[in-house]
């Protein structure tokens, strides 16, 4: 699907709410109800827009701790391994990413034990073969990015 600079008006204005109506999106972005109904539903249908959620200051929530795990997998197994490991409610995110390791997992906790068990469980699942974990000490920025 071709995103045009109508839709993206759209996505940047529920990207900063949500919550907005398609008359305030509308009213925001110069489009009428009718148009802005039209293109969201059609962003939906082609999984564009994935789904509607809130962003929390997980500090507030007293997930203190996050950190970056590096995974090196065994090689045809890494699909798998990745899959089992977005399963658990801790994780935020996973990637298959390039270079001297195969797999970055990002991970929220509220204790450093929480932390251990997680970090000495994924190093026990079969075809992993060696983790690199770094501790975040500060988040500069964590939100979504806007449309261009």
């Amino acid at each position: 699907m071709d995103i045009d600079k109508k839709d993206k008006a759209i996505l940047n204005t529920m990207l900063e709410n949500s919550r907005l109506s398609y008359r305030q999106i509308a009213k925001k972005t110069g489009m009428s109800v009718a148009t802005v109904m039209h293109r969201v539903n059609a962003l939906e249908e082609k999984k564009i827009i994935k789904k509607y959620t809130a962003l929390f200051d997980y500090e507030q929530l007293n997930y203190d701790i996050t950190v970056i795990i590096e995974m090196q997998v065994s090689k045809g197994k890494l699909e798998n391994v990745e899959k089992k490991i977005a399963k658990h409610p801790n994780v935020v995110a996973v990637y298959d990413v390039t270079g001297a390791f195969d797999i970055i997992i990002i991970a929220k906790f509220k204790t450093r034990k929480a932390m251990d068990v997680f970090l000495k469980e994924i190093q026990t699942y079969d075809f992993v073969l060696r983790t690199n974990t770094q501790l975040v000490l500060k988040t500069m920025k964590e939100e979504e990015i806007f449309v261009q």
